[in-house]
């Protein structure tokens, strides 16, 4: 990878392991979330997809995940402007794509993926697998915004 390249390469011409590493795997985006039909609001949950390992806080089934969640999305340049809505605001993808630099806790800034931890952004939460709650019981499991939403600079 090319040194600091996020500060300089735009995210369409980042190759796959320079996209691949922007993701600190805080976990955030593996959360289910509701959306408001009135106001476009997106609310997060305490219910994790059925694939997330919230041990490592990452998919069990990474590349396989979209044939075996049909809703998850794959983030892509192309993607990331119907996609950044919905993603939490410290998410390195999000924060470059509205032209912010990546937060000074990112692993790619401090060289480690405790950095994640220690600055509070890991997803810690009791959470709940998607196949231990039923799709009408999903607002009962949702979560302050500040949880999720927060810049976490």
């Amino acid at each position: 990878m090319r040194d600091r390249f996020w500060e300089t390469v735009p995210l369409g011409e980042m190759t796959r392991d320079e996209w691949e590493s922007l993701c600190d795997g805080c976990g955030r985006c593996c959360l289910l979330k509701l959306e408001d039909e009135d106001t476009g609001d997106v609310h997060y949950t305490s219910v994790s997809c059925r694939l997330f390992d919230c041990d490592t806080r990452q998919c069990g089934n990474y590349a396989l995940r979209q044939q075996l969640v049909p809703g998850c999305v794959v983030l892509t340049p192309e993607t990331i402007e119907d996609a950044a809505e919905w993603m939490p605001g410290s998410c390195a993808y999000r924060r470059l794509h509205e032209g912010r630099g990546l937060p000074t806790w990112h692993p790619l800034v401090t060289g480690t993926r405790k950095s994640v931890e220690t600055s509070g952004v890991a997803v810690r939460l009791p959470l709940t697998p998607e196949y231990e709650v039923a799709e009408e019981d999903l607002e009962d499991h949702v979560i302050a915004e500040d949880l999720i939403h927060g810049d976490a600079s």
